[in-house]
């Protein structure tokens, strides 16, 4: 949780590894960095004298280890290869993929460099039914290549299941540090994760449902360019529900009036080129439900980010609204009637 004056000086620290950080790419990826984002990490887009970009990860401090981040990388390697547009990591002087950049002064973080990938993020007030329907194109194709996948020796990521995300030691933190939930709110949301635990136990984590996933596949984390959607920002995959790639797609946006609409145009363009079960499309309100949650322990653990400062009371007045409506069985985005 940042004040003003930590983020202040988290935001110095980055900028001064970023710049310690260029130093270990060769004279072409040389340039001037401007901050494009800071959540879980911060990104730089870098800026060469011939107009050439690039986009520098610095990646936050006791989160991934080396070898959990390598792993990151060659899976975007193998689905470059099964030619899916993803970004393309480039390796510094000495041939490496991640490098180790800072000082005394600031510390030491591990940092990549990307290829630029021209694009923005989609607009939720527009019409978003065609980026949606190519947006679950691509989770079929990721979710295919991720299960015919021979992973290599060592791979290591994260895993996303039900205690991992809303449990007492989730990765984001417990939903119970979020702000504005008073004693009513705080038992309404207990009784919605106790439900979802059920729900997801019931519904298993074998092999056919549960597996390599993007994870944060938002909007945010999504570029439109030319009538064709991309993705970014892989640095939370790992091992979970493969469905939550779908629920992701909607964060921070559950409570929206066309959520509804692009849930169909997600499962029609998923469905393009993998099949569903009946129960898939069953537990996707509960998915989705789990998400919400996930994404309150987040804006508990991230007070201070801008990201977070810009939800407020109302972001989470809409959530206890959803878990009200979820326990009566009317939870936004069910696609199959009771």
């Amino acid at each position: 949780m940042f004040s003003e004056l930590t983020l202040q000086q988290e935001l110095a620290r980055i900028e001064r590894i970023a710049h310690l950080a260029l130093a270990s790419y060769g004279p072409v990826y040389q340039g001037q960095l401007q901050l494009l984002c800071h959540s879980e990490n911060a990104t730089c887009a870098v800026t060469t004298p011939r107009g050439q970009r690039y986009v520098l990860r610095v990646h936050r401090p006791d989160y991934h280890a080396r070898s959990a981040i390598a792993s990151e990388l060659a899976w975007l390697a193998a689905l470059q290869q099964a030619d899916i547009e993803v970004p393309v990591a480039i390796a510094g002087a000495d041939g490496e993929l991640i490098q180790a950049a800072g000082d005394a002064q600031s510390g030491t973080r591990f940092v990549v460099l990307f290829h630029w990938i021209d694009g923005h993020e989609p607009d939720p007030q527009q019409a978003l039914g065609p980026a949606f329907q190519r947006l679950g194109t691509i989770n079929a194709r990721l979710h295919r290549q991720a299960r015919d996948w021979q992973r290599p020796a060592g791979f290591q990521r994260i895993t996303w299941n039900h205690p991992s995300m809303l449990g007492e030691h989730g990765h984001w933190g417990r939903w119970q540090a979020a702000p504005y939930l008073d004693a009513a709110a705080t038992a309404l949301v207990d009784e919605t994760v106790s439900l979802i635990g059920q729900r997801m136990a019931g519904y298993g984590e074998g092999p056919e449902r549960f597996g390599l996933i993007h994870a944060d596949l938002r909007l945010a984390n999504l570029l439109e360019h030319d009538g064709r959607t991309r993705a970014i920002d892989f640095d939370d995959c790992g091992f979970g529900w493969y469905l939550h790639d779908l629920a992701a797609a909607l964060s921070f946006h559950e409570h929206h009036a066309d959520v509804p609409m692009w849930l169909d145009n997600w499962l029609l363009g998923y469905e393009r080129v993998a099949r569903l079960e009946r129960d898939d499309l069953l537990i996707l309100p509960t998915l989705i439900m789990q998400r919400r949650l996930q994404l309150l322990a987040w804006f508990g653990s991230h007070r201070g980010t801008p990201t977070a400062e810009g939800l407020g009371r109302e972001w989470v007045g809409s959530t206890l609204q959803l878990c009200q409506r979820y326990l009566r069985g009317k939870p936004v985005g069910a696609v199959i009637a009771d």
